[in-house]
């Protein structure tokens, strides 16, 4: 294995506003609390452990070990639920969807991230515990989201009909993506590894959370990971006092709309990721997940019948907290009440979201948490590598847009030079000259000699343009040949990681392709990660 690393605003792929924050440009401070780095992680141990509390700790305890009672969970999990009772054990937390087989590979990436420095911290903290965490995101209802992955080129896609919270979904009919998937990959070792695994998590479970919970445990046990369904009437019942403060007060609507104001007078190029609700919570009941609205003082779900009046929704709150599902907004909240957390590590996207709630944090008294962004990866097998050697590509010249690394290459091995920077010096030296006796003698003809610079270096530029087409031409098949390599390694020309499936390593390297990742994958170093596998 072989290991590059690139900046992440060189590879084209990261928002300003995420390259500036891993720049700790000070515009941005702000918008965090402690950067993601050990010392942060100091004063960040000390806060959280001032504001957790022993029942905090039981009653997360608690409800972790009912969740984990059908689960053959490793003897290193089970010791990490165990800790959370103590109060020197902390949490790393990311989140994502109940992607169908994991999704894109990056669900791989930020696992890991969350497993190596939660490792990272008990070196560096000796005294302290550091517990891996997976949130399940069991809530969502944006089932097209979720209901597909890709391999090679394929979509496995789950067609179903489905409201509501997807952690509820039947598993009904996934026998038919199996089906399919399994007459794809083969009949090798590690393809009927594969098979098993989604067998025995999409078969043989009854609903989405729990297909997703064995095979995330399955995946990742042996590092401890714990995983977490927020959908939990003992963990919810903690969310109360800020239920009434985001519906009653808006105090999340307020703050995180005054927090988006100034992120856009500190720069135009930074995009609003998402905007808060009047109120940020959704009513669970009978299939539906329908967000809660307001109006003329009283409560009504959307796509029901259903309202309540203001003590009619605090009864409500009271004895069935688990009908109060948060969004977007509210959800972090949520994770911060009832996990002893540190760091929440994601991708750009939820980072964006996240640096807009940290005025909210403060105003519910809620410690805010270090923010890390995810590992992201390029993974290389040893064929591709070889292909790169021999046509000379950098793993920077990967990143390029494909036009540019195409003029690149072809400028590198042309056989005449197409670069036409020495003519247009020449040129401009001669204009000079020619400015010069204008100022001289009639100064009326400077408009004149800068039209005629003008039109000679778009003149030259043309020429160099047209010349380097006719290259392009002349060595088609080195063009093909780029074009084809990018394209394997940038699927629709966008991150590898955002679209193939694990399955596709997973094939080739079999049970070594976690290891190697978790091995490769270093979170604190806020690069973007090459990997050459062999």
């Amino acid at each position: 294995m072989d290991i590059d690393c690139l900046p992440l605003d060189k590879t084209g792929y990261f928002s300003k506003l995420i390259c500036d924050y891993i720049a700790e440009d000070v515009k941005l401070k702000p918008l965090y609390h402690r950067f993601p780095s050990i010392e942060g992680f100091k004063g960040q141990i000390e806060e959280k452990r001032k504001s957790f509390t022993t029942e905090q700790r039981t009653i997360l305890f608690r409800s972790l070990s009912n969740q984990y009672q059908q689960v053959n969970a490793s003897e290193q999990t089970r010791e990490n639920i165990a800790l959370l009772k103590e109060d020197n054990t902390f949490t790393i937390v990311t989140g994502h969807q109940l992607n169908l087989f994991t999704g894109p590979l990056y669900f791989l990436y930020k696992i890991i991230s969350t497993i190596n420095l939660a490792k990272e911290l008990k070196t560096a903290f000796p005294e302290n515990n550091f517990v891996p965490i997976y949130w399940m995101a069991t809530e969502d209802h944006d089932f097209e989201e979720i209901n597909y992955f890709n391999y090679k080129g394929l979509k496995f896609q789950w067609n179903k009909k489905a409201s509501g919270a997807v952690g509820n979904l039947s598993t009904e009919g996934l026998n038919e993506v199996f089906n399919l998937f399994a007459n794809t990959i083969g009949d090798s070792k590690n393809a009927q590894d594969l098979k098993e695994l989604f067998e025995a998590s999409y078969l043989e479970h009854d609903n989405l959370t729990d297909a997703t919970r064995y095979l995330a445990n399955e995946l990742f046990s042996q590092y401890g990971l714990v995983i977490v369904d927020g959908d939990d009437k003992e963990l919810k019942k903690m969310l109360v006092p800020f239920i009434k403060k985001d519906i009653f007060e808006q105090i999340a609507f307020d703050k995180v709309s005054a927090t988006i104001v100034d992120l856009e007078k500190l720069s135009m190029d930074y995009t609003v990721q998402v905007n808060p609700r009047e109120i940020n919570y959704f009513y669970l009941a009978d299939g539906v997940r329908g967000r809660i609205v307001e109006s003329k003082g009283k409560y009504y779900v959307n796509d029901t019948e259903l309202s309540f009046t203001k003590e009619e929704l605090v009864h409500e709150m009271e004895n069935s907290p688990e009908r109060f599902s948060p969004n977007v907004i509210a959800r972090p909240l949520y994770q911060e009440v009832i996990l002893p957390n540190l760091c929440y590590i994601g991708g750009g996207g939820e980072i964006a979201y996240w640096l807009e709630l940290k005025s909210t944090f403060q105003a519910m008294n809620v410690p805010f948490p270090i923010l890390l962004v995810r590992n992201s990866a390029l993974l290389i097998t040893d064929k591709q590598a070889d292909k790169l050697a021999r046509m000379k590509i950098s793993k920077s010249d990967l990143f390029l847009k494909q036009s540019s690394l195409i003029n690149k290459k072809i400028r590198e091995i042309s056989n005449i030079d197409i670069d036409f920077t020495p003519q247009k010096k020449a040129l401009e030296a001669q204009f000079e000259a020619l400015y010069d006796l204008a100022e001289k003698t009639d100064k009326s003809f400077l408009g004149a000699v800068k039209a005629q610079e003008v039109k000679q270096k778009k003149g030259l530029d043309a020429l160099e343009k047209r010349l380097l087409k006719a290259q392009k031409i002349k060595l088609k098949d080195h063009v093909i040949r780029l074009t084809e390599i990018q394209n394997e390694l940038f699927p629709r020309q966008s991150l590898q990681e955002r679209n193939l499936n694990f399955a596709e390593f997973y094939l080739a390297y079999g049970k070594e392709l976690i290891p190697m990742l978790v091995k490769a994958l270093q979170p604190l170093s806020l690069d973007f990660t090459v990997i050459t596998c062999t």
